[in-house]
């Protein structure tokens, strides 16, 4: 005979079953409800609390919770509830205009937006702006460089050029070639990945050349140098020679 109190049987239709199964998947739906849809389907293949605690890690209890919410208040219930407090002092409308502005237009005097300039634009404190970015994962001030080669060997190529610094031949001379950074005019060799929720502003790490000036050095840089008008495998061959 079964000991402690019976466990509430939880029976799904197929198109509830079918939105559990979606909500437990999708990478968009926050952690903790994907987790308790887990809960849920388990709970209709006849698992008790025990089972499904063990089966996902969590405490008895924390499932025997999310069963009872589900059972007395359906879907809804896996949500979680508002926390007390006071009155919400900014709109749904005013945090919808503000993401929208941070994601879709730019300041005047600068490329993106800051949570002081934001504030200033909007009338809101810059406390209430950052409190509005964290949750979204909005960093305006960052920036990820990426880069997808399609080079075949790029792989034997990186290992060449690593295994000159993590283990150089004796008596070995590595002549570098590049650009006078200051005076370049330059471009992504790919488009600008924008702004989003929960990530933030893509840039390739490498450029197009529009103009330079062209520094050969090797090594020590300020004796062995030689500027170059143009980038040409000629003008380096005289460098190497001289």
């Amino acid at each position: 005979m079964p000991l402690g109190r019976p466990i509430p049987a939880v029976t799904l239709s197929s198109e509830l079953h079918e939105q559990l199964k979606s909500m437990s998947r999708a990478r968009s739906v926050p952690q903790a409800l994907a987790q308790r849809a887990k809960i849920i389907l388990l709970a209709a293949d006849g698992l008790n609390n025990g089972a499904i605690a063990t089966h996902l890690g969590l405490s008895r209890p924390t499932v025997g919770k999310w069963r009872r919410r589900f059972l007395s208040q359906g879907l809804v219930g896996l949500y979680d509830e508002a926390k007390p407090g006071g009155p919400r002092s900014i709109s749904d409308a005013q945090v919808a205009n503000l993401i929208r502005r941070t994601l879709k237009t730019k300041p005047k005097d600068a490329t993106h937006w800051t949570c002081r300039s934001l504030a200033a634009e909007t009338k809101l404190s810059h406390a209430t702006v950052h409190r509005i970015w964290r949750p979204f994962g909005l960093q305006p001030h960052r920036q990820k460089h990426f880069k997808l080669s399609t080079d075949t060997f790029f792989v034997e190529k990186v290992r060449d050029i690593v295994g000159l610094y993590l283990n150089p031949p004796e008596n070995a001379l590595v002549l570098g070639v590049d650009e006078k950074s200051q005076v370049q005019a330059l471009d992504r060799t790919q488009p600008v990945l924008p702004l989003g929720l929960g990530y933030v502003e893509g840039v390739t790490h490498d450029y197009v050349r529009h103009g330079t000036t062209t520094l050969f050095a090797a090594l020590d840089i300020a004796s062995l140098t030689s500027c170059q008008p143009r980038h040409r495998h000629q003008d380096f061959l005289q460098f190497l020679k001289d």
